[in-house]
């Protein structure tokens, strides 16, 4: 099994000089946005969606106010007032972020953004922010869909978004313990490109790779690309170095240990309300050279659930074991028949995989599966289900953001939920959502669910939802139909986010799903490192 960003390459960071410009509103590069008629394709195969695309919006238009602070001349050479990067931090890249974006009601602009080149810069911009009042959003890839990366409110006289994109080597690699000490503000490509001489890789592959850093994903303890075995970044990690107003501190770098609470958990998803993560020992491993994938097709999603739950409890521990709904599968192009598709895939760094793949294989057909031949290339049925669903995956965020300009609410959310309650919440998701889409927009709406992460005691459901919006109130469309959202998981004990982080868009369903001891513990440490109250306000906690 081939990942496509396995093998990606940065040519350029996110700074204004490089070569290939990111997008200041939607996702990824610029260049690789659709264009207006690619648009109007797109929002053809969506009843109700408006006649033409809504232009693609320009920084020049934006009311871009003069920065309420300034900073003294010894942090002056750290910090920006330029009005294309103070929009281009100003928010993550949701949905609900894009059509601000399009309908030229951003979220409040940072009043500078900074970009440290060392612990100390971090320590300084905290000291100044914390003695005047001004918040500190940090700022990684600026990959966030859980508005994890803007600020809300008014209570704060100015706002420095602290961007750690100059953080961005591999400073030392451990061959014989298998680990790297890494700076937090690399991305993903990047990183791999430093790893690749050794022969070593992180194979941490979120969907956000191409765009997003290592200190996002520990901040947000982020899943990546693997369904099963280690897979979350929290797997990864020996130790971290973090900067917080109240001082710095590193964790020991150990295989494992019993020495009271975990430091490192403190910090792992705390999502910039406690300190900046700026360093990080994380366990490497070889990189793989055998691979091997099928695809199996089925006619009922209880059994292919079924299936899955088989594969999952078994151990072969598959690298990829993706499942689709029928209404995935047709959109990925993986299938046209109604059948939902099962992709797995196994990969290997000491030798050949063809033996797990064709007993995870045996176990799903025992269950109703169809298919399962090895994928052996490109034009074969099996392989072109893979490739279909492979390229589907990579070119989503850019669909998305077509299909928003044409008016479209178009989103994803995720959950996990033992395999017990797993069939009756997918099925109350769908059902309740689309019908709260058809009552609000009096079109019908698609909501179509894959598995991206399997467990032995279950799994983690992604959610794609695709509907009308009403012109000029597609983000209220979307928070309503959020909220239906949001009530269905709280019912099925199923957690608000799995691997998207909480930010201040999931922070309702976050604050009923975490024990009241626990917050005040969260209360507690908040105070404690970061006393003036400055970073990230309105994460997590208030």
């Amino acid at each position: 099994m081939t990942d496509a960003r396995t093998d990606a390459r940065t040519d350029a960071a996110s700074a204004p000089s490089a070569a290939r410009a990111r997008s200041w509103w939607g996702w990824g590069w610029a260049d690789a946005q659709l264009d207006d008629a690619g648009c109007a394709a797109l929002g053809a195969l969506l009843p109700g969606t408006l006649a033409k695309p809504l232009p693609v919006p320009q920084v020049r238009d934006l009311p871009v106010a003069a920065p309420a602070v300034t900073v003294p001349g010894s942090l002056a050479h750290l910090v920006t007032d330029d009005p294309h990067q103070r929009a281009a931090h100003a928010m993550g890249k949701a949905y609900r972020d894009v059509m601000r974006a399009l309908r030229g009601r951003t979220a409040r602009l940072p009043d500078l953004v900074a970009h440290p080149a060392g612990d100390q810069d971090v320590a300084d911009l905290l000291d100044w922010a914390g003695r005047h009042g001004v918040a500190v959003v940090p700022y990684g890839g600026g990959s966030s869909v859980t508005g994890g990366v803007e600020y809300r409110g008014d209570a704060h006289r100015g706002v420095l978004s602290l961007d750690l994109g100059r953080l961005d080597r591999v400073l030392e690699i451990d061959r014989e313990s298998r680990a790297a000490r890494i700076q937090a503000g690399v991305l993903g490509p990047a990183l791999e490109d430093q790893l690749r001489p050794s022969g070593l890789t992180l194979r941490h592959f979120p969907q956000s790779f191409e765009f997003s850093t290592l200190g996002g994903w520990l901040a947000t303890r982020a899943g990546g690309h693997y369904a099963t075995g280690r897979t979350h970044i929290d797997d990864f990690t020996q130790s971290l170095r973090v900067v917080t107003p109240a001082g710095a501190g590193e964790s020991w770098r150990l295989p494992g240990s019993g020495a009271g609470p975990s430091p490192d958990r403190l910090f792992l998803g705390s999502e910039g309300i406690l300190g900046v993560i700026t360093e990080a020992w994380l366990r490497l491993q070889e990189r793989p050279r055998h691979r091997a994938s099928a695809a199996l097709s089925f006619a009922d999603l209880g059994a292919a659930l079924r299936a899955v739950r088989a594969v999952a409890q078994s151990d072969l521990t598959p690298a990829n074991c993706r499942l689709l709904d029928a209404g995935e599968a047709a959109m990925s192009g993986a299938s046209q028949d109604g059948s939902a598709v099962l992709v797995l895939g196994f990969e290997s760094a000491w030798g050949p995989v063809e033996d797990r793949l064709a007993q995870a294989v045996a176990l799903a057909r025992e269950h109703g599966g169809r298919g399962g031949e090895p994928a052996a290339g490109r034009g074969a049925p099996a392989g072109a289900a893979v490739d279909a669903w492979r390229s589907a995956f990579l070119r989503m965020p850019y669909q998305r953001d077509a299909l928003a300009r044409m008016g479209a609410v178009v989103e994803t959310f995720e959950t996990a939920a033992t395999w017990d309650r797993l069939p009756a919440l997918i099925e109350a998701v769908r059902t309740e959502l689309g019908a709260a889409a058809q009552r609000i927009t009096g079109h019908p709406a698609f909501v179509n669910c894959r598995l991206t992460h399997v467990y032995p005691d279950g799994a983690a459901p992604y959610f794609t939802v695709l509907a009308a919006g009403r012109p000029g109130s597609e983000v209220e469309v979307w928070d309503d139909l959020k909220a239906v959202a949001g009530e269905v998981l709280h019912r099925h004990r199923g957690t608000i986010t799995h691997h998207h982080a909480v930010g201040r868009d999931h922070r309702p369903g976050y604050d009923r799903q975490r024990p009241e001891p626990f917050a005040l513990a969260l209360r507690a440490a908040k105070r404690a490192l970061d006393p003036h109250g400055v970073l990230n306000p309105g994460v997590l906690i208030d």
